[in-house]
């Protein structure tokens, strides 16, 4: 692990014990369900942008029947836990997991039928490049389909969206729907749709809190600390502020690149 890494090994532990094994990000595989609700990934070709530690990656080509998943990470212990997972499911020969540095997607034009991400963008503060990339590296016909964490308007956060930011401690690059909308269709993707997940999340949000201060809290101590787990706390308490004033909207979006 390098010094400037989001997601030790602890930290990995802790969001798998909230989440489920190989989940970093809220709603396990529900809610990956949920967003790719009505599309078909069998016999295609996947990029998985921010793969985390490898939940979602391998259940792209388990569960959902793509051919081949590329995983694309930044942080070496995420992409080693990752890779830990693939080999346990034997399923090295359709799932690659690349550790990358930020920047250009390294795909070649044209080359994926599907861009995924779940919660991953939030570390990429350009979503103009990103969007642009995106459309690149898909076929005619492909799909961008992702969910990621918004605020909901553009300029300055609010004091307590600014409070629970700096909690996160994870160079949050927030943006707005209206930006994430206006990126998508500026690079020429079309039937661009955005979903407020606000709603349900303001929801697991409150179960999330209750299961790291209630019965449940060893397991989690456990896993962090008591120390790093009364930070855990704070900030989601200070994400529940946010989430009740609906500033803090999580969204899923789709878009197309046409044929």
């Amino acid at each position: 692990m390098t010094s400037d890494e989001n997601y030790d090994d602890r930290h990995i532990a802790f969001l798998e014990a909230l989440w489920g094994e190989g989940y970093l990000s809220p709603g396990g595989p529900a809610e990956v369900e949920r967003l790719l609700d009505g599309l078909d990934l069998s016999g295609k070709t996947v990029v998985d942008i921010g793969s985390g530690a490898g939940g979602i990656t391998i259940a792209l080509a388990r569960d959902y029947n793509a051919a081949k998943v590329i995983g694309l990470d930044v942080e070496a212990s995420v992409c080693t836990h990752a890779r830990r997972m693939v080999d346990r499911a034997s399923l090295s020969d359709r799932v690659e997991i690349r550790q990358v540095t930020p920047g250009p997607l390294p795909l070649d034009d044209g080359s994926i039928d599907m861009v995924f991400s779940k919660d991953a963008i939030v570390h990429i503060p350009d979503k103009e490049s990103l969007a642009k990339d995106a459309f690149r590296v898909l076929r005619p016909g492909g799909i961008f389909a992702a969910s990621d964490w918004l605020i909901s308007h553009d300029g300055a956060p609010s004091p307590e969206m600014a409070d629970y930011i700096a909690k996160e401690d994870l160079d949050f690059g927030m943006a707005s729907p209206s930006r994430y909308e206006k990126a998508l269709t500026a690079a020429g993707f079309v039937d661009v749709s955005l979903t407020n997940r606000n709603p349900w999340y303001r929801d697991v949000a409150q179960q999330e809190l209750d299961r790291l201060t209630g019965p449940e809290q060893p397991i989690f101590v456990d896993a962090i600390g008591e120390a790093d787990l009364g930070g855990m706390i704070e900030t989601w308490r200070a994400m529940l502020i946010v989430l009740r004033s609906g500033e803090h909207c999580p969204h899923h979006f789709h878009a197309v690149k046409p044929r």
